[in-house]
């Protein structure tokens, strides 16, 4: 993303969220825009695509504190027209941006800060022309991939393959972009990558050298695979541990797993969607997993134990009290999801009166007498004086 671009864009338009939006508001936000727009839902659609990209770059920025809090001043301090320089500041100053943030975060989504805002900005403001012959180390890309999980193996966690392609130095040059392995230091940036253009009041934005395409290297000889540009399509399959607890639509970083970097720089990250399937019997809410449970009518009126099937487990038997009444939900501590601190959610049972299609005759003259020993009882009335009062 270009310094331009960086300052331009407004992400919480982009989520549709104020400035001063919580993070829940944020990732909830962020989810349900992915579930419209993602691709595999929109297939063959590019405006959706592109919107997805959008959505996906904003959330990598709002929803991480540190890159939020970043943005934030970057746009406040360039948001208005550019930097004003205080009283007294005359007609050019000393001043690094990668001082006032302190190099920023490592890491970002693909189509984010890369490095961080520390790199984004790093050269922002020019120190009188002082530049540096040493080419500096390249990040490597961040890649991002989709995974989806049954219900179980997304509450106890899960180890996927995982097939990625991605960028990576190109073998037959070593990286170097030369077939002979001797690039030169590209003589307009002088091995920075970066040139700067000016923009008046005494300093000067950076952008990519035109020549070099922000390696700092030429290659005098281009390599045969690569074309120059020291970087190769390569594909890798790699084992990915899943964590226990994962929710539907999740998001998770694993630093250092993307592209490798160049000239020594670390590698990228890996970002991993998550799709989590249904079950046929349990449902989840937050940490609790929920299941609906039939009981007999003579069940819920006398009272009883119930046997109740758990995810992955043993039943359990679980006390009904005499009286109970449809739709009442009862609490199975400690066996529901995985949540983040090691320990689980509860299994919410949730009775549910089943009403006998045929009956015996038997189990007929049974419930005959039961109502005719109940004639007086009308369970509707308490329903119709308060209607009338209301």
């Amino acid at each position: 993303m270009s310094t331009k671009d960086f300052i331009e864009k407004d992400f919480y338009k982009v989520l549709g969220v104020p400035k001063d939006a919580t993070e829940a508001e944020i990732k909830k936000a962020y989810r349900k825009l992915a579930r419209e727009f993602h691709p595999d839902a929109n297939k063959g659609n590019a405006k959706a695509e592109e919107r997805f990209k959008e959505i996906s770059e904003a959330n990598d920025v709002l929803g991480d504190p540190k890159k939020r809090k970043e943005y934030d001043e970057a746009r406040a301090l360039f948001g208005s027209g550019g930097f004003r320089p205080g009283p007294g500041a005359g007609g050019s100053f000393n001043f690094d941006l990668g001082d006032l943030f302190g190099g920023g975060a490592q890491g970002g989504s693909s189509g984010g800060f890369g490095g961080g805002i520390g790199d984004v900005f790093g050269g922002l403001f020019n120190r009188g022309g002082t530049g540096t012959t040493r080419t500096q180390p390249r990040r490597g890309q961040d890649i991002d991939t989709e995974v989806t999980l049954t219900f179980t193996e997304a509450i106890e966690g899960a180890t996927v393959p995982l097939r990625m392609s991605s960028q990576s130095p190109c073998k037959a040059c070593s990286g170097t972009g030369d077939k002979n392995g001797t690039p030169r230091v590209c003589p307009t940036c002088v091995g920075t990558g970066q040139v700067a253009r000016g923009s008046g009041g005494g300093f000067s934005l950076t952008d990519p050298c035109p020549d070099c395409k922000g390696r700092g290297l030429i290659a005098e000889h281009p390599c045969l695979e690569c074309k120059g540009s020291g970087r190769a399509k390569s594909s890798r399959t790699m084992q990915v541990r899943i964590p226990a607890g994962v929710t539907d639509g999740q998001r998770i970083r694993l630093r250092g797993k993307g592209a490798p970097g160049e000239r020594g720089g670390p590698s990228g990250d890996l970002y991993v969607v998550v799709h989590v399937g249904t079950h046929p019997v349990f449902g989840r809410k937050d940490d609790n997993l929920t299941v609906t449970v039939p009981v007999t009518f003579t069940e819920a009126a006398l009272g009883g134990e119930i046997r109740v099937p758990t995810l992955g487990g043993p039943s359990l038997t679980l006390k009904l009290p005499p009286g109970t009444p449809n739709g009442r939900t009862m609490r199975a501590r400690g066996k529901g999801a995985v949540r983040k601190d090691g320990t689980r959610g509860d299994l919410l049972v949730t009775v549910e009166v089943s009403v006998p299609k045929d009956l015996s005759g038997k189990a007929r003259d049974a419930l005959e007498a039961y109502r005719e020993a109940t004639a007086g009882e009308d369970p509707r009335a308490e329903l119709f004086e308060a209607a009338k009062g209301a």
